[in-house]
């Protein structure tokens, strides 16, 4: 006998029990969590979900304006000069993003750790973006504290990337927003900026997120580099096509050897978690520091070994402790020798005073006598291998001094100091 079918009865179900878009889930969310103080898992991220919290047990009224005015002048000249860096080092990428999101009507917003706006697009400001002229001004401070959820505000409280859109912002007025952002750390780990892309009335039409984290990755890899200037920084890959872009994995080595610091990549590479100590660069690469030295003078990417068995692309660069960075096939051989500054070319203060003259009189003519290598004693330290550097290059250029400062990319006067550093040096 046959039976009629079973049916499921609807009783008791919502009149909409599937939202299908992200705003609609949002729109959920908001409902469930401030009008009937309910946790809304699952239909916006934990992260939202949290900020809403703190941003809640922080006093904010998400039907009033917060206050979007700039910090105090004095107050905001002391941030720009705190985070010069920074902004130096953000400088070409922050360029380059903002062409490319030409015609788009997104902002770009760069802030310092605590969420104070350290600089934003330039340009006039878009029609129909009324909120986001207002918001987005150099010294405006995003943190939660502040304007309780936003992706930026998220990203400091957090140190994780954060997408923020429409009503899952904690305030009103801030409803037609959306917003993208990456945190930015030093050689330390620790936060110092967040990138973030904004918008206002209008939906991205790209995967913000993604382009937001390239560019801050990228700019993240410069600031390392720029404060590794008494390290070895090693750059390096899977495939050689990637180094030099923001995919590369970027370790700085310290003169005894100990690897100092890594970036996300070379954290992946090197199966290290962020937490974990370093290490030195035997226990990580399996190398020597007389290797990595060595390698400075190689005109393209090396095949390295891990001891995992992982085998990577790697470039090392030089960095002089006055800042200048050494471009790489300057003319190490692959077992450089240290050299005794002392005994290659007289201090000014013990060197007799006709010898002076004929120092002064040589310089004049922007040629010095090209002094000789001592004899390998060891590995070279980076001061040692700095000092070799500049010596090999300047017998390769006939004693000639400004032809080798413009090889090595530095003043004369760089090269004269570092010819006459006394051995203590």
């Amino acid at each position: 006998m046959r039976t009629a079918p079973r049916t499921l009865s609807t009783e008791g179900l919502p009149a909409q029990p599937f939202f299908q878009t992200p705003e609609q889930r949002a729109a959920l969310a908001r409902q469930r969590f401030f009008d009937e103080d309910v946790r809304p898992s699952g239909l916006v991220s934990e992260a939202v979900i949290q900020s809403w919290g703190r941003s809640r047990s922080l006093g904010h009224t998400r039907h009033k304006c917060p206050s979007l005015d700039p910090v105090s002048r004095a107050s905001l000249n002391a941030t720009l000069a705190r985070n010069r860096e920074l902004l130096d080092a953000a400088q070409l990428d922050l360029n380059q993003l903002e062409a490319s999101l030409t015609g788009t009507q997104c902002r770009v917003l760069l802030t310092d750790a605590t969420g104070v706006i350290v600089h934003v697009t330039h340009g006039a400001r878009e029609p129909g973006q009324g909120t986001l002229n207002v918001a987005s001004r150099v010294g405006v401070n995003l943190a939660e504290g502040h304007i309780g959820t936003t992706a930026p505000g998220i990203v400091v409280r957090t140190g994780l990337a954060s997408t923020v859109l429409g009503c899952e912002h904690y305030y009103d007025m801030f409803q037609d927003m959306r917003c993208a952002a990456a945190p930015i750390r030093d050689v330390q780990g620790r936060l110092v900026g967040v990138l973030d892309l904004s918008t206002e009335s209008r939906g991205f039409g790209f995967d913000a997120a993604s382009v937001v984290g390239v560019f801050a990755t990228s700019i993240e890899n410069r600031l390392l580099q720029a404060q590794s200037d008494r390290h070895l920084v090693l750059h390096f890959q899977a495939a050689p096509a990637l180094l030099g872009t923001p995919m590369e994995g970027l370790a700085g080595v310290s003169t005894d050897g100990e690897v100092v610091w890594l970036n996300a990549t070379g954290h992946s590479l090197l199966g290290r978690g962020p937490k974990q100590p370093q290490g030195s660069v035997g226990e990580l690469l399996g190398l020597e520091m007389r290797q990595l030295l060595a390698l400075c003078g190689t005109p393209s990417a090396r095949l390295v070994q891990l001891p995992s068995g992982l085998g990577i692309w790697m470039k090392v660069e030089l960095r002089m402790p006055d800042g200048v960075d050494v471009p790489h096939g300057v003319g190490w051989s692959a077992a450089p020798a240290p050299v005794a500054p002392a005994t290659s070319v007289p201090h000014e203060r013990d060197a007799p005073a006709q010898h002076h003259e004929a120092d002064e009189a040589a310089e004049a003519n922007g040629v010095v006598p090209a002094p000789a290598a001592a004899a390998p004693t060891g590995a070279p330290s980076l001061a040692e291998a700095q000092q070799a550097l500049i010596v090999r290059s300047l017998q390769a250029n006939g004693g000639n001094v400004a032809r080798t400062a413009r090889q090595l990319g530095v003043s004369r006067g760089l090269v004269y100091r570092h010819l006459r550093k006394p051995a203590t040096d």
